[in-house]
């Protein structure tokens, strides 16, 4: 089976041009399969993702494909043109100055009410019923007679699509960076499928990213269905895959991640072929364990800590080199940490203002 090729708009350039976003999708051929909604890019330089859904289309082609899957690669035409010299600058919009990645609706439903408005519904209609309200919701939001940002015109667009899905997947990739993944509290089980050796178990709380817009309001309604004496598990599952570093091809690489990929959609039976996931070790931490270190001095940073490597407390994360203060003791700063850690990420450049997040690190690590 072959992919249909479309295009969804997101936008408009000044000068009218329209800015379009190519979509592939795989028709469902059981339509009691989960359907599935994968994207790529919303950060300009975070490019591997688009690799990664290129190494799926080639072997979903070759499968026995059971559920819906759109794929969504290039998500930002604007960020990823988005260009000085020869970097990549598009993580933030640069008229508003917001992260494209934290543009997405909070629809703040009065779950109390609608939940007893729609109650007497069986489990069925009642994932139906309020899958139409997020979607309508986005409509609503994009119609406004008042207008949106040019930054929520994309994320709300990408958005209304993702909540047609059962499954949402975000691809993206750290500065300087390990492969970990982002997966909600209910769902940290389906981590042990994917090749991605760190994983931040992540809360109920909206942020403003895609994965949290997909699965927060079906949680919210999750937990006050329960509150009511009802068992409703939620129907959505959302993850953000973050596939290590940034300005960054690896085709290799990407089969790997694909092969992740397809053993979750294996496990969930969008696909009939059996996928094995990877054998590898797999570790997580609680989002409120994953910390920021900000440089205390600006400087020029020899970034020690080796990333995805345990760092024990008191081991040198980086240096940083203070020329203009070449022969004191401060010419040559060691920087470490009072707490074992997993460095996951660091700055991508070299040179630091005081106060740039240095390095991201899961402490309080637990095997999954």
């Amino acid at each position: 089976m072959k992919f249909t090729q479309t295009t969804l708009k997101v936008g408009e350039l000044a000068t009218g041009q329209e800015l379009n976003v190519p979509v592939y999708r795989l028709l469902a051929q059981d339509l009691s399969a989960p359907s599935v909604f994968i994207q790529a890019n919303v950060h300009g330089a975070e490019v591997q993702g688009n690799a990664v859904i290129f190494q799926l289309m080639k072997q979903l082609e070759a499968m026995d494909v059971k559920g819906e899957v759109t794929l969504l690669p290039l998500a930002n035409p604007l960020g990823i043109n988005q260009k000085s010299g020869e970097f990549t600058l598009g993580r933030f919009d640069p008229i508003t100055g917001v992260n494209w990645n934290r543009e997405y609706l909070d629809h703040k439903v009065d779950v109390a009410s609608w939940y007893q408005a729609h109650s007497h519904l069986d489990d069925r209609a009642l994932i139906q019923a309020y899958r139409s309200l997020l979607i309508e919701s986005c409509q609503s939001h994009l119609n406004s007679e008042w207008g949106v940002t040019t930054g929520k015109r994309l994320a709300v667009t990408l958005q209304s699509m993702a909540h047609a899905a059962d499954i949402v997947i975000d691809l993206h990739t750290g500065p300087k960076s390990c492969k970990h993944m982002y997966c909600p509290e209910y769902d940290a089980a389906s981590a042990s499928y994917f090749s991605i050796p760190f994983t931040l178990v992540i809360p109920n709380d909206f942020g403003g990213a895609m994965d949290e817009a997909a699965f927060c309001p079906w949680w919210q309604l999750s937990e006050y269905a329960q509150s009511q004496g009802r068992a409703l598990d939620v129907p959505i599952s959302a993850f953000t895959l973050e596939l290590a570093s940034q300005e960054r091809i690896d085709m290799d690489d990407a089969l790997n991640d694909a092969q992740g990929i397809l053993a979750y959609l294996s496990h969930r039976g969008v696909i009939d072929d059996r996928v094995e996931p990877a054998r590898m070790p797999r570790f997580g931490c609680y989002l409120k364990d994953y910390k920021k270190f900000h440089a205390p001095t600006a400087g020029m940073v020899e970034y020690k800590a080796e990333l995805g490597k345990p760092l024990a407390a008191g081991e040198t994360l980086a240096n940083i080199l203070r020329l203009d203060l070449y022969g004191t003791d401060k010419e040559l700063t060691a920087l470490s940490l009072q707490q074992d850690c997993v460095p996951i990420l660091h700055f991508a450049s070299a040179s630091v203002y005081q106060g740039t997040e240095l390095y991201k690190v899961m402490t309080n690590l637990f095997e999954l």
